[in-house]
């Protein structure tokens, strides 16, 4: 396993669509296994292969809900590969949201707090489910990704500019 560079905004890799997964095979479960320690490492509670430069439809979720407040988090990681949105609730919530590839800056998105999916798992076997809350927001962020979206494109102009000014100011002190 390794960890991997994750792109951040602006690198147009970041915007490719993602393609499908033909076969889950080998390739697919250590990409699998170095985006976990990847985001893991980072830290962070979901990572997209596009993000690691890979653009494949394939992500990783883990919430590390702890069980009790102040608890440690509980790990319980879940692959998506190839997920599909078959519904979504009329309900949209806000959340605030951010993301690996825009460093250290949060925004409030509205989603659907309810979505239906459909998804490989790491062995390729088939998966349908209703998912609420917070997997059900992360899971419609990671695969913004897959399209090439960021979170960043679902506020507005002058927020998504303030974000991206601060990203290149604090670029800028680093250097």
């Amino acid at each position: 396993m390794a960890i991997l560079p994750i792109l951040e905004v602006p690198d147009p890799r970041l915007r490719q669509i993602s393609t499908a997964v033909e076969e889950v095979n080998d390739e697919t479960r250590a990409l699998i296994a170095d985006m976990f320690e990847t985001m893991y490492a980072a830290p962070g509670i979901g990572l997209a292969a596009v993000q690691v430069g890979v653009p494949k439809r394939v992500l990783v979720i883990d919430l590390q809900e702890s069980e009790e407040e102040g608890g440690e988090p509980v790990r319980d990681p879940r692959i998506f590969i190839n997920p599909e949105i078959l519904a979504r609730s009329q309900d949209e919530v806000p959340y605030n949201e951010g993301c690996l590839s825009v460093p250290d800056q949060y925004a409030e998105v509205d989603r659907p707090d309810r979505v239906r999916a459909r998804w490989l798992d790491g062995e390729g076997v088939a998966h349908e489910e209703d998912i609420e809350g917070l997997l059900a927001v992360c899971l419609q962020h990671e695969m913004d990704h897959l399209e090439g979206v960021l979170f960043i494109d679902r506020l507005s102009r002058l927020k998504r500019e303030m974000i991206l000014r601060k990203i290149a100011k604090a670029r800028k002190q680093a250097a």
